[in-house]
């Protein structure tokens, strides 16, 4: 997880210090992959997450003028009506779109009417399920703990 979550701060390094959602959307898509698997790689698969960042930001500037913020802001949403907004965004299913709203509910004090529960159990207080409850080594350690018991539990039932 912890190697995953380096790789905006190497695409923000090779930008120059900087991580412009235009700027990438406009990028030269070959450069911009070869950008990304460049040692060390932005992800475990470089190229296909360099195309996948690409698109996402493509598809920002389209549709929020490449303003990231307005997934949350634009029209006051409620937290069904961000999640929604998540769900469209490439790349993103149910599960991540919901990963994504508890994230910003928890850490980054986005907390729409109705965030926790269009969250689902991602959005509990307390919870220790998700990078949503990442904020230190103690709670990575319990959210891999959870991760390790539902697994073991989904295992169980066949």
């Amino acid at each position: 997880m912890e190697i995953a979550f380096r790789g905006p701060y190497k695409l923000y390094t090779r930008l120059g210090n900087k991580l412009d959602v235009h700027e990438i959307a406009e990028y030269e898509t070959e450069a911009f992959v070869e950008m990304a698997v460049t040692p060390p790689a932005i992800h475990r698969y470089g190229g296909s997450m360099g195309k996948r960042v690409q698109v996402l930001c493509q598809f920002i500037v389209e549709k929020y003028d490449g303003d990231t913020a307005a997934i949350w802001t634009r029209g006051g949403p409620g937290g069904a009506e961000v999640l929604k907004r998540l769900k469209e965004l490439p790349g993103f299913g149910e599960q991540k779109a919901k990963i994504f709203l508890a994230l910003l509910g928890k850490q980054r004090g986005v907390t729409p009417k109705g965030w926790r529960e269009a969250a689902g159990d991602y959005g509990l207080k307390n919870s220790r399920r998700s990078v949503a409850d990442v904020t230190s080594a103690t709670s990575l350690g319990e959210v891999r703990e959870f991760k390790k018991a539902a697994k073991a539990a989904a295992k169980s039932q066949g």
